[in-house]
């Protein structure tokens, strides 16, 4: 674990895996720290944003001590997102994979997923686990506009287009589950560390 300055009132701390990004997550929301205001939890990075009166270097002293959990994700079950796998791209990743379509659909929701951080628009996961065959890149061309809902792959990540935006993700499918709400609290329904599985639906 290595620990930065980040500005004048935050440290960033390298943890060199996602796993250890949760757990280090899990840990300061647990421990409450005095002088922290937030956490940023990354990749292999944890953002620890402080208060501007707060001691940064005696905070960096007591990070590596935080007892960190086992799971970051605990006994919860996974966030089942229903889907309807119609999406415009589905036959091009078939041909790209070199698989069927209905052999795309299977691999994708044949798998667990972990949300490995939030990014990109409120409560856009970036869902890790997704099955190595489907790694395709993103779309040359952007889309102008992607309709929420919209169920998505690019790269080794997958994810649910949570509002109405611009993006070059390849579309399988959609689905009709909420992920950004602000009447909810917390408005997001995903979280680092949250666990995702997909689930094959014939109509919403």
């Amino acid at each position: 674990m290595r620990i930065r300055r980040a500005g004048d009132a935050a440290l960033l701390v390298e943890t060199g895996d996602l796993s250890t990004a949760h757990r280090l997550n899990a840990a300061l929301r647990h421990a409450a720290l005095p002088g922290i205001v937030d956490v940023v939890p990354g990749e292999r990075t944890v953002l620890v944003v402080a208060a501007p009166s707060a001691d940064l270097d005696r905070l960096a002293a007591r990070l590596p001590g935080l007892p960190l959990p086992e799971d970051a994700g605990g006994d919860a079950d996974p966030v089942e997102v229903p889907v309807v796998y119609d999406g415009e791209d589905l036959d091009e990743v078939a041909r790209l994979t070199g698989l069927s379509r209905d052999e795309v659909v299977q691999r994708h929701c044949g798998a667990t997923y972990t949300v490995a951080y939030l990014g990109f628009s409120p409560g856009f996961g970036y869902l890790t686990g997704l099955d190595p065959a489907l790694h395709v890149p993103r779309r040359e061309s952007p889309r102008t506009a992607v309709p929420a809902g919209s169920v998505a792959i690019a790269g080794p990540y997958a994810a649910v287009y949570p509002s109405r935006s611009p993006g070059g993700w390849r579309l399988l499918g959609r689905s009709g589950l909420a992920l950004w709400d602000v009447t909810r609290d917390p408005p997001s329904l995903l979280r680092p560390g949250t666990r995702v599985c997909f689930v094959r639906r014939e109509s919403l």
